[in-house]
């Protein structure tokens, strides 16, 4: 068996996530030919086929599907000696890949890049802005080097470190600013406005209002905070926002918000990396800057002290 590289092997991760050759090229920046010929060259260094191409997709084969569990590994480790490199020094340097979910993404990144830029100097700043589960798929992957979460995550392979903690705010018609705010129970027994499948944020109000995950008859989703609050001003219904979305969402919105009485719904947010990561110092030194952009939209930290580990 010939010997293959390292750029065979990511342009094959490319393709069996893509489960095709034109979005794995296009993701890894280089044209479908290019890939096409390193998947093949791949191949025959293996003497086996690693995919099943067919007209619209591509599959793996028994033998590519064992290869790819090894081939993370090694990836993975490659990533982790080229962390250490970036670790080594006083001054965090390279690419720094930070993923943040999208409930958090418009109110606190433009603070969070203004702070990091800032603290770091050296490091070219990357964002990803997605639901939570991609995110942990991206963290595991070594696609990102950390995220900002909602807690618990509860995956034995990452770190979590809690960085403050934020209420969840009522949002209702104007009209209805006047009534008592209704609790929980009493939430379940209205129109409640959600966001769809996916969201995080989702889960946590359905657990407030005492409701399954499973899609509630009463409930209608929507793709973003924004359109959520939209939905309210139009009278179809209430819904639920984090706190630090308010000023943004409702400034110019013809809605009504209110604070719930205790105990009241609140998530804790915080940063996620994977376990044993050699950026680990310089991730909990972003974790503080972070924590430190948070407390500028008024939310209720702990103190770095209080903040520890998982």
């Amino acid at each position: 068996m010939e010997n293959f590289t390292l750029k065979q092997l990511r342009y094959f991760e490319a393709v069996a996530l893509h489960a095709h050759f034109g979005r794995a090229a296009t993701a890894c920046s280089v044209s479908q030919p290019a890939i096409s010929v390193q998947i093949k060259e791949l191949e025959d260094a293996l003497g086996q086929p690693l995919f099943e191409r067919q007209a619209r997709s591509v599959r793996l084969t028994s033998f590519g599907e064992v290869f790819a569990d090894r081939a993370k590994d090694i990836l993975r480790a490659v990533d982790d000696l080229s962390d250490l490199a970036r670790s080594s020094g006083e001054d965090l340097v390279g690419p720094l890949r930070i993923g943040i979910i999208p409930t958090i993404g418009p109110y606190l990144l433009p603070q969070i890049v203004n702070d990091l830029s800032e603290s770091f100097p050296q490091a070219d700043l990357r964002i990803r802005e997605t639901q939570t589960q991609s995110l942990i798929q991206d963290l595991k992957n070594g696609n990102l080097d950390a995220a900002l979460l909602a807690l618990p995550i509860s995956e034995p392979s990452l770190i979590e470190l809690p960085l403050f903690s934020e209420r969840f705010v009522l949002v209702r018609p104007k009209s209805d600013a006047a009534k008592p705010v209704p609790t929980g129970q009493s939430l379940a027994q209205m129109r409640l406005l959600l966001l769809e499948e996916g969201h995080c944020f989702r889960d946590q109000a359905l657990d407030f209002c005492g409701m399954p995950s499973a899609r509630p008859s009463k409930t209608m989703d929507g793709s973003s905070l924004s359109t959520l609050v939209q939905m309210v001003a139009t009278g179809l219904g209430v819904t639920l926002i984090p706190e630090m979305a308010v000023a943004l969402e409702t400034g110019a919105t013809d809605v009504s918000t209110a604070q719930f009485p205790q105990p009241e719904p609140k998530r804790t947010i915080g940063l996620v990396w994977r376990e044993r990561s050699p950026l680990e110092n310089h991730l909990k030194n972003v974790a503080l800057r972070i924590q430190t952009a948070a407390a500028h939209k008024t939310l209720k930290n702990p103190t770095p002290s209080e903040a520890g580990a998982k």
